[in-house]
């Protein structure tokens, strides 16, 4: 494993732990912010905090976006992949289970194949991948196992989170299109006082009211949570991921979300984890291993390992091709 490999991966990991959290914490925020202040005042925090970290880390002449594809990149992070996402999820929540938010919610990797094949070259779905993500989304379902009549009980709800889905699919998607030349960080630390103006827009046109909000110390640290945590750490993680692994391998972070919730609750609430959602765990992990195995020669991997096990025999089948075991090299 490379380098970069270990970055993406230690990157997918922290994006879905972190995020995983984000539907516990949003259900628990709700009962003391009205939903967009309550995303507004998540991105306030992040904003800042990003901000400064990207100040601190970042050599000044790389801070300013100077290019058409840097603003296209920078309001597609925040308009689309941060603002309008989380505004949909979590007005979307307060009218359903964490559950069923968390299923809906994570169609997200399916739909991104299709904006991709719209708007990206380098990006398309291979037949192994269609079946990684399927294998996936079984698996999420088995991890939520919603209430079926609540789940095909079509509802506003599930509108608003289906609106949040397709929003964040497109927004990640849009962000490769653009090629701006700004780091994942920058992007993210200029898109968050976008998303934060819109969303307190939205929440000011909804008749939301900061009198509304009750600062409880469960209210703050699901605050703190969601914009620190959930907020900046998340999102300089999974942005980065974005720019590695492109807009439809980093969206799988979303299938491991749930499962993050599950345990979660699990280790944290006392919550049981059923037989029916180990088998999601399975379901998951199988269809992230079908995905990876696209980048994986399985013959060339069997014939390396043959060869490093008894280098005598190996020898001999190299003669006339170029690869191990006679197979050609690419």
């Amino acid at each position: 494993m490379t380098s970069a490999d270990r970055r993406a991966l230690a990157a997918f990991a922290v994006a879905g732990i972190l995020f995983g959290g984000t539907f516990v914490a949003a259900k628990a925020g709700l009962d003391y912010f009205p939903p967009l202040l309550f995303v507004a005042l998540r991105f306030d925090v992040a904003a800042v905090a990003l901000g400064a970290y990207a100040v601190a880390t970042t050599p000044r002449d790389r801070l300013l976006p100077r290019t058409r594809h840097d603003a296209a990149g920078i309001l597609a992070t925040g308009v689309l992949a941060i603002g309008l996402t989380n505004a949909l999820l979590f007005v979307g929540q307060g009218y359903t289970t964490s559950a069923v938010a968390a299923i809906v919610f994570s169609l997200n990797p399916i739909l991104t194949p299709i904006f991709a094949a719209l708007l990206l070259a380098d990006e398309r779905l291979s037949r192994r991948g269609v079946a990684g993500m399927a294998l996936g989304f079984v698996g999420v379902a088995l991890v939520v196992n919603p209430d079926p009549a609540t789940l095909l009980d079509l509802g506003v709800g599930k509108a608003i989170l289906l609106a949040g889905a397709i929003t964040g699919a497109v927004g990640s998607v849009l962000i490769r299109w653009s090629g701006d030349s700004l780091s994942s960080t920058v992007r993210t630390a200029w898109g968050l006082p976008f998303a934060a103006a819109l969303t307190h827009l939205l929440s000011w046109w909804t008749g939301e009211s900061p009198d509304a909000v009750v600062w409880h110390p469960e209210a703050i640290a699901a605050l703190a949570y969601v914009g620190l945590l959930a907020g900046a750490v998340a999102y300089i993680a999974y942005f980065g991921l974005l720019d590695a692994a492109g807009a439809i391998r980093a969206n799988l972070v979303f299938y491991a979300v749930p499962v993050v919730a599950a345990v979660g609750g699990w280790a944290l609430l006392g919550e049981l984890v059923s037989t029916l959602a180990v088998g999601g765990f399975v379901t998951i992990f199988a269809g992230f291993a079908v995905i990876g195995s696209e980048s994986l020669d399985v013959r060339v991997t069997l014939c390396r390992l043959r060869a490093r096990l008894s280098p005598s025999t190996a020898d001999t089948s190299t003669d006339a091709m170029d690869g191990p075991c006679g197979i050609e090299a690419d």
